[in-house]
């Protein structure tokens, strides 16, 4: 005679996995082995981590775009920072790449952290107009200051230095590169996900949509905004840094306006309000513009041209145009 006790507990159903799951495998699975599959389909290593680091500047991009709803026309003034933080730590202080690297980002990062009290408190265009201000600045500085940036001429005398690990020395190739990219990309997509998935991210969603209700519930509004923007110009500036890596120079075009348009473009081409929009706009962006540019001169135009019929055709991008097939 069985009683309660012998009542066996219910278990719990095997957690499914799903299509983002698999989806995501698969994109990781891919960069994975780029330098195996993308010379033989015509491409270059080198291609690959200048898209890996334009995704990592829009995705710091969109956290402050897509997901706080501040419009910013002057991101890539922190990406212009950190390319120049990282050229200068390397001629100046000490040939290490790992350093130089952290210099670069803590450069561009706490020039967010300055900018950010001053935007704030900024909506819709003002918001954009005065961080286009501020790019607009810290641009002109490096055009001015010849002794230290080099000028219009930009900053050269660097390049990629050997990385040294357990007394031996790596030097870095297209590949070995691509790798380090491929790494600090996994962890700011890593660390974007957690502040998504965690109270601030939340908080980040609800201003975007209701500033007037979190005020309401006593939610310090623009502080929420200030710390989206510090995040933000702190990712960016990484890339920024990753980019005078690669190139061995840096130059005020990385800081003007233009580019961060660029950044503005390769988030809507993706998908604003998606996690891997970014990721996909910047394909999409840097592929474009990397064959266009070797058939015309013109090949802006034909940029200008996938960005309009994009807006048109797909207005959540891409990737947003996608999970809603999917769904339906």
């Amino acid at each position: 005679m069985s009683t309660a006790l012998d009542t066996k507990p219910a278990t719990r159903p095997a957690p499914s996995i799903g299509g983002r799951e698999i989806s995501a495998a698969i994109i990781w699975l891919a960069l994975l082995f780029v330098p195996i599959w993308l010379p033989a389909v015509g491409g270059f290593t080198d291609l690959a981590s200048r898209v890996l680091i334009y995704a990592m500047a829009a995705t710091g991009l969109n956290l402050l775009l897509g997901y706080t709803g501040g419009l910013s026309f002057g991101h890539a003034a922190y990406f212009g920072l950190g390319a120049y933080g990282t050229g200068l730590f390397i001629i100046h202080v000490i040939p290490s790449m790992p350093l130089a690297l952290i210099a670069g980002t803590l450069l561009g990062g706490i020039g967010g952290i300055l900018v950010g009290p001053m935007v704030m408190k900024r909506k819709g265009i003002y918001f954009s107009m005065i961080t286009i201000a501020f790019g607009q600045m810290f641009y002109f500085l490096a055009v001015r200051w010849n002794t230290v940036t080099g000028g219009e001429d930009g900053l050269t005398g660097f390049s990629r230095v050997p990385l040294h690990l357990g007394g031996e020395t790596i030097n870095l190739g297209p590949a070995r590169f691509y790798y380090v990219v491929l790494a600090l990309f996994a962890v700011v997509m890593l660390v974007v996900w957690q502040i998504l998935r965690s109270p601030m991210g939340h908080a980040f969603v609800a201003t975007r949509e209701n500033t007037t209700r979190l005020r309401f519930l006593g939610v310090a509004v623009d502080k929420q905004v200030w710390v989206a923007f510090a995040i933000s110009a702190f990712i960016t500036a990484l890339a920024g840094s990753l980019n005078a890596m690669l190139t061995a120079f840096a130059s005020p075009d990385d800081l003007q306006w233009q580019l961060s348009g660029s950044f503005v473009v390769i988030c809507v081409l993706g998908g604003m309000r998606s996690f891997w929009g970014p990721f996909l706009g910047a394909v999409i962006y840097i592929v474009a513009q990397d064959y266009l540019s070797s058939v015309t001169q013109n090949w802006m135009t034909y940029i200008g041209l996938i960005f309009v019929l994009s807006v048109l055709f797909f207005p959540q991008g891409l990737l947003g145009f996608i999970k809603g097939r999917a769904r339906s």
